[in-house]
Protein backbone atom coordinates (compact mmCIF):
# COMPACT_ATOMS: atom_id res chain seq x y z
CA UNK A 1 0.00 0.00 0.00
CA UNK A 2 1.11 3.37 -0.57
CA UNK A 3 3.43 4.76 1.86
CA UNK A 4 3.00 1.96 4.39
CA UNK A 5 5.56 0.06 5.72
CA UNK A 6 5.25 -3.05 7.19
CA UNK A 7 8.53 -4.77 9.72
CA UNK A 8 8.60 -7.71 12.08
CA UNK A 9 10.69 -6.99 15.59
CA UNK A 10 12.65 -9.83 17.04
CA UNK A 11 14.94 -9.40 20.12
CA UNK A 12 17.52 -9.24 17.49
CA UNK A 13 16.11 -6.34 15.50
CA UNK A 14 13.35 -5.92 13.23
CA UNK A 15 13.12 -7.27 9.44
CA UNK A 16 10.71 -5.54 6.65
CA UNK A 17 8.36 -7.82 5.27
CA UNK A 18 7.75 -6.94 1.87
CA UNK A 19 4.38 -6.26 0.01
CA UNK A 20 3.57 -8.13 -2.81
CA UNK A 21 0.67 -8.63 -5.39
CA UNK A 22 -1.36 -11.78 -5.61
CA UNK A 23 0.05 -14.82 -8.02
CA UNK A 24 -3.53 -14.30 -9.84
CA UNK A 25 -6.42 -12.59 -9.56
CA UNK A 26 -8.31 -15.83 -8.04
CA UNK A 27 -6.27 -15.70 -4.89
CA UNK A 28 -7.29 -11.99 -4.07
CA UNK A 29 -11.09 -13.43 -4.33
CA UNK A 30 -11.13 -16.11 -3.11
CA UNK A 31 -9.48 -14.95 0.43
CA UNK A 32 -12.14 -12.40 0.25
CA UNK A 33 -14.84 -14.63 -0.63
CA UNK A 34 -13.92 -16.69 2.48
CA UNK A 35 -13.32 -14.25 4.86
CA UNK A 36 -15.99 -11.06 3.66
CA UNK A 37 -17.68 -10.75 6.67
CA UNK A 38 -14.99 -9.78 8.69
CA UNK A 39 -13.20 -7.92 5.76
CA UNK A 40 -15.44 -5.57 4.19
CA UNK A 41 -18.57 -6.44 6.53
CA UNK A 42 -20.48 -8.26 3.98
CA UNK A 43 -22.56 -11.71 4.01
CA UNK A 44 -21.33 -13.51 1.00
CA UNK A 45 -24.05 -14.84 -1.10
CA UNK A 46 -22.27 -15.70 -4.61
CA UNK A 47 -19.22 -16.04 -6.56
CA UNK A 48 -19.04 -15.57 -10.28
CA UNK A 49 -22.41 -15.15 -10.71
CA UNK A 50 -23.86 -15.43 -14.02
CA UNK A 51 -25.71 -12.13 -15.22
CA UNK A 52 -27.46 -14.43 -18.44
CA UNK A 53 -26.94 -15.43 -21.90
CA UNK A 54 -28.42 -11.73 -22.83
CA UNK A 55 -26.09 -9.52 -20.28
CA UNK A 56 -23.37 -11.79 -20.65
CA UNK A 57 -20.95 -11.51 -17.73
CA UNK A 58 -20.35 -12.93 -14.06
CA UNK A 59 -19.90 -10.64 -11.53
CA UNK A 60 -16.77 -11.56 -9.29
CA UNK A 61 -18.55 -11.43 -5.63
CA UNK A 62 -22.14 -10.91 -4.86
CA UNK A 63 -23.15 -9.70 -1.27
CA UNK A 64 -25.31 -8.05 1.27
CA UNK A 65 -23.67 -5.39 3.84
CA UNK A 66 -24.70 -5.04 7.45
CA UNK A 67 -27.88 -2.59 6.86
CA UNK A 68 -29.33 -4.87 4.16
CA UNK A 69 -27.57 -2.82 0.77
CA UNK A 70 -26.93 -5.33 -2.02
CA UNK A 71 -23.13 -5.37 -2.72
CA UNK A 72 -20.48 -5.98 -6.12
CA UNK A 73 -17.50 -6.35 -5.72
CA UNK A 74 -15.15 -6.93 -8.58
CA UNK A 75 -11.35 -7.38 -8.05
CA UNK A 76 -8.53 -7.01 -10.35
CA UNK A 77 -4.84 -8.39 -9.24
CA UNK A 78 -2.74 -4.89 -10.75
CA UNK A 79 -3.92 -1.48 -11.77
CA UNK A 80 -7.18 -1.97 -14.23
CA UNK A 81 -9.11 1.24 -15.49
CA UNK A 82 -11.76 -1.17 -16.62
CA UNK A 83 -12.94 -2.55 -12.79
CA UNK A 84 -14.70 0.83 -12.11
CA UNK A 85 -16.85 0.56 -15.88
CA UNK A 86 -17.35 -3.22 -15.63
CA UNK A 87 -18.70 -2.85 -11.51
CA UNK A 88 -20.76 -0.09 -12.75
CA UNK A 89 -22.02 -2.04 -15.90
CA UNK A 90 -23.39 -5.12 -13.42
CA UNK A 91 -24.92 -3.01 -10.42
CA UNK A 92 -27.05 -1.91 -12.93
CA UNK A 93 -27.92 -5.28 -14.02
CA UNK A 94 -28.48 -5.71 -10.30
CA UNK A 95 -30.99 -2.69 -10.51
CA UNK A 96 -33.15 -4.63 -13.24
CA UNK A 97 -33.22 -7.98 -11.44
CA UNK A 98 -34.14 -7.24 -7.92
CA UNK A 99 -36.90 -10.28 -7.66
CA UNK A 100 -33.74 -12.69 -8.31
CA UNK A 101 -31.76 -11.01 -6.43
CA UNK A 102 -33.97 -11.39 -3.55
CA UNK A 103 -34.50 -14.99 -4.32
CA UNK A 104 -30.99 -15.50 -4.02
CA UNK A 105 -30.93 -13.69 -0.47
CA UNK A 106 -33.93 -15.82 0.28
CA UNK A 107 -32.36 -19.09 -0.64
CA UNK A 108 -29.06 -18.26 1.00
CA UNK A 109 -29.76 -15.75 4.06
CA UNK A 110 -33.36 -16.61 4.65
CA UNK A 111 -36.49 -14.73 4.22
CA UNK A 112 -36.11 -12.34 6.87
CA UNK A 113 -33.27 -11.10 5.19
CA UNK A 114 -35.06 -11.33 1.70
CA UNK A 115 -37.47 -9.10 2.99
CA UNK A 116 -35.22 -6.03 4.26
CA UNK A 117 -32.98 -5.60 1.30
CA UNK A 118 -32.06 -1.86 1.13
CA UNK A 119 -32.65 -1.23 -3.21
CA UNK A 120 -32.09 2.56 -2.07
CA UNK A 121 -28.24 2.12 -1.57
CA UNK A 122 -26.65 -0.87 -3.70
CA UNK A 123 -22.87 -0.51 -3.59
CA UNK A 124 -20.31 -1.46 -5.65
CA UNK A 125 -16.47 -2.20 -3.90
CA UNK A 126 -13.82 -2.55 -6.57
CA UNK A 127 -10.77 -4.30 -5.07
CA UNK A 128 -7.04 -4.20 -6.86
CA UNK A 129 -3.61 -3.59 -6.39
CA UNK A 130 -3.58 -0.11 -7.28
CA UNK A 131 -5.78 2.83 -8.83
CA UNK A 132 -4.87 5.65 -10.44
CA UNK A 133 -5.69 9.69 -10.06
CA UNK A 134 -8.08 9.55 -12.82
CA UNK A 135 -9.99 6.64 -10.69
CA UNK A 136 -10.40 8.62 -8.18
CA UNK A 137 -12.08 10.92 -10.12
CA UNK A 138 -13.79 8.92 -11.96
CA UNK A 139 -16.02 7.60 -8.90
CA UNK A 140 -16.83 11.15 -7.63
CA UNK A 141 -18.68 12.01 -10.39
CA UNK A 142 -20.89 8.76 -10.33
CA UNK A 143 -24.33 8.62 -8.35
CA UNK A 144 -23.32 5.30 -7.00
CA UNK A 145 -22.21 4.34 -3.72
CA UNK A 146 -18.49 2.95 -5.28
CA UNK A 147 -15.71 1.68 -2.56
CA UNK A 148 -12.14 1.53 -4.30
CA UNK A 149 -9.65 -0.62 -2.18
CA UNK A 150 -6.47 -1.43 -2.59
CA UNK A 151 -4.85 -4.38 -1.22
CA UNK A 152 -1.72 -5.97 -0.70
CA UNK A 153 0.07 -9.22 0.71
CA UNK A 154 2.44 -8.95 3.42
CA UNK A 155 4.44 -12.21 3.31
CA UNK A 156 2.92 -15.41 3.89
CA UNK A 157 -0.22 -14.44 6.56
CA UNK A 158 -0.66 -10.85 6.45
CA UNK A 159 -3.31 -8.80 4.02
CA UNK A 160 -3.71 -5.23 4.03
CA UNK A 161 -6.55 -3.35 2.61
CA UNK A 162 -6.64 0.80 2.52
CA UNK A 163 -9.72 2.70 0.90
CA UNK A 164 -8.36 5.04 -1.39
CA UNK A 165 -11.80 6.11 -2.55
CA UNK A 166 -15.36 5.97 -0.81
CA UNK A 167 -18.55 8.07 -2.35
CA UNK A 168 -22.17 7.34 -1.21
CA UNK A 169 -23.89 8.75 -4.77
CA UNK A 170 -27.40 9.90 -3.48
CA UNK A 171 -27.12 9.05 0.34
CA UNK A 172 -24.14 11.42 0.57
CA UNK A 173 -24.93 14.24 3.02
CA UNK A 174 -23.23 17.60 3.55
CA UNK A 175 -20.91 17.36 7.08
CA UNK A 176 -22.62 20.16 8.40
CA UNK A 177 -26.16 18.89 7.48
CA UNK A 178 -28.44 18.56 10.73
CA UNK A 179 -31.16 15.78 11.68
CA UNK A 180 -34.28 17.13 10.93
CA UNK A 181 -36.17 14.10 9.32
CA UNK A 182 -39.86 13.98 10.64
CA UNK A 183 -38.51 16.74 13.06
CA UNK A 184 -42.10 18.43 14.07
CA UNK A 185 -43.42 15.16 15.12
CA UNK A 186 -39.98 14.00 17.11
CA UNK A 187 -40.60 17.38 19.00
CA UNK A 188 -44.04 16.60 19.62
CA UNK A 189 -43.95 12.67 20.88
CA UNK A 190 -39.69 12.25 21.78
CA UNK A 191 -39.01 15.85 23.24
CA UNK A 192 -37.00 18.77 21.61
CA UNK A 193 -34.32 18.49 23.48
CA UNK A 194 -33.45 14.80 22.55
CA UNK A 195 -34.35 15.32 18.72
CA UNK A 196 -31.75 18.24 19.05
CA UNK A 197 -29.49 15.74 21.05
CA UNK A 198 -29.49 13.31 18.03
CA UNK A 199 -28.48 16.16 15.41
CA UNK A 200 -25.67 16.96 17.63
CA UNK A 201 -24.30 13.40 17.54
CA UNK A 202 -25.38 13.17 13.40
CA UNK A 203 -23.21 16.23 13.15
CA UNK A 204 -20.61 14.75 15.06
CA UNK A 205 -20.14 10.96 13.50
CA UNK A 206 -20.63 13.22 9.96
CA UNK A 207 -17.54 15.22 10.80
CA UNK A 208 -14.92 12.51 11.67
CA UNK A 209 -13.95 11.86 8.37
CA UNK A 210 -14.66 12.44 4.79
CA UNK A 211 -15.20 9.22 3.74
CA UNK A 212 -18.62 9.18 6.13
CA UNK A 213 -21.91 7.99 4.56
CA UNK A 214 -24.97 8.01 6.16
CA UNK A 215 -27.20 4.85 5.17
CA UNK A 216 -30.92 4.98 6.62
CA UNK A 217 -32.98 2.69 7.59
CA UNK A 218 -36.76 1.97 9.58
CA UNK A 219 -35.32 1.52 13.09
CA UNK A 220 -31.90 2.93 12.82
CA UNK A 221 -29.17 5.38 10.83
CA UNK A 222 -25.83 3.53 10.25
CA UNK A 223 -22.54 5.70 9.65
CA UNK A 224 -20.54 4.07 7.73
CA UNK A 225 -16.66 3.66 6.14
CA UNK A 226 -16.07 0.46 4.40
CA UNK A 227 -17.90 -1.35 7.20
CA UNK A 228 -20.62 0.48 9.68
CA UNK A 229 -18.58 1.88 12.79
CA UNK A 230 -22.16 3.48 14.31
CA UNK A 231 -25.52 3.34 14.48
CA UNK A 232 -28.06 5.83 15.74
CA UNK A 233 -31.34 5.13 16.91
CA UNK A 234 -34.49 7.24 16.49
CA UNK A 235 -34.46 9.37 20.02
CA UNK A 236 -36.15 8.06 22.98
CA UNK A 237 -38.09 10.50 25.39
CA UNK A 238 -35.30 10.93 27.71
CA UNK A 239 -32.07 9.45 25.95
CA UNK A 240 -30.44 9.09 22.74
CA UNK A 241 -29.09 5.29 21.95
CA UNK A 242 -25.85 4.90 19.50
CA UNK A 243 -24.23 1.57 19.17
CA UNK A 244 -20.78 1.48 18.15
CA UNK A 245 -17.78 -1.23 16.64
CA UNK A 246 -16.03 -0.81 19.66
CA UNK A 247 -14.89 -4.43 21.97
CA UNK A 248 -17.33 -3.49 25.51
CA UNK A 249 -14.41 -5.61 26.91
CA UNK A 250 -11.69 -2.68 26.42
CA UNK A 251 -14.12 -0.14 27.71
CA UNK A 252 -14.46 0.55 31.40
CA UNK A 253 -18.07 0.60 31.84
CA UNK A 254 -20.39 2.99 33.23
CA UNK A 255 -23.47 2.32 34.39
CA UNK A 256 -26.21 4.53 32.70
CA UNK A 257 -23.53 5.22 30.26
CA UNK A 258 -22.20 2.58 27.84
CA UNK A 259 -23.14 -0.98 28.33
CA UNK A 260 -21.88 -4.46 26.33
CA UNK A 261 -25.00 -5.47 24.10
CA UNK A 262 -23.16 -8.38 22.51
CA UNK A 263 -25.38 -11.41 22.03
CA UNK A 264 -28.30 -8.98 23.17
CA UNK A 265 -31.28 -8.24 19.83
CA UNK A 266 -31.11 -4.47 19.39
CA UNK A 267 -31.39 -2.10 15.93
CA UNK A 268 -28.21 -1.76 14.44
CA UNK A 269 -25.11 -3.00 14.23
CA UNK A 270 -22.30 -3.04 17.23
CA UNK A 271 -21.67 -4.61 20.62
CA UNK A 272 -21.31 -1.06 22.29
CA UNK A 273 -24.32 0.80 23.77
CA UNK A 274 -23.81 4.30 24.15
CA UNK A 275 -26.57 6.33 26.30
CA UNK A 276 -26.60 9.77 25.69
CA UNK A 277 -28.91 12.48 27.59
CA UNK A 278 -27.06 15.68 27.60
CA UNK A 279 -25.13 17.29 25.26
CA UNK A 280 -22.27 16.33 27.65
CA UNK A 281 -22.37 12.90 27.17
CA UNK A 282 -21.66 13.42 23.41
CA UNK A 283 -18.36 15.37 24.28
CA UNK A 284 -17.84 12.41 26.97
CA UNK A 285 -18.42 9.68 24.07
CA UNK A 286 -16.12 11.14 21.22
CA UNK A 287 -12.96 9.22 22.62
CA UNK A 288 -15.67 6.15 21.44
CA UNK A 289 -17.06 7.65 18.35
CA UNK A 290 -12.89 7.90 17.03
CA UNK A 291 -12.13 4.70 18.30
CA UNK A 292 -15.04 2.82 16.42
CA UNK A 293 -14.28 4.46 13.15
CA UNK A 294 -10.46 4.25 13.23
CA UNK A 295 -11.73 0.71 13.30
CA UNK A 296 -13.99 0.66 10.13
Amino acid sequence: MSGLKLFHTTNGGVSEVAPRLAEVEADVQGFIEAHMETLLGVRFLASEYSTGPVHGGRIDSLGLDENGSPVIVEYKRGTDAGVINQGLFYLAWLMDHRAEVEYLVRDRLGVTAASQVLWSGPRLICIAGDFTRYDVHAVREHRRSIDLVRYRFFGSDLLGLETVASVSGGMRVARRARHRVNSRAAADVQGAAMTELAGAVDEVLLGLGDGVNRVERKTYRAYQRLRNFACLCPPQRTKVLVYLKVDPKEVDLVAGFTRDVSGLGHHGTGDLEVQLRTPRDVERAQDLFRASYAAA
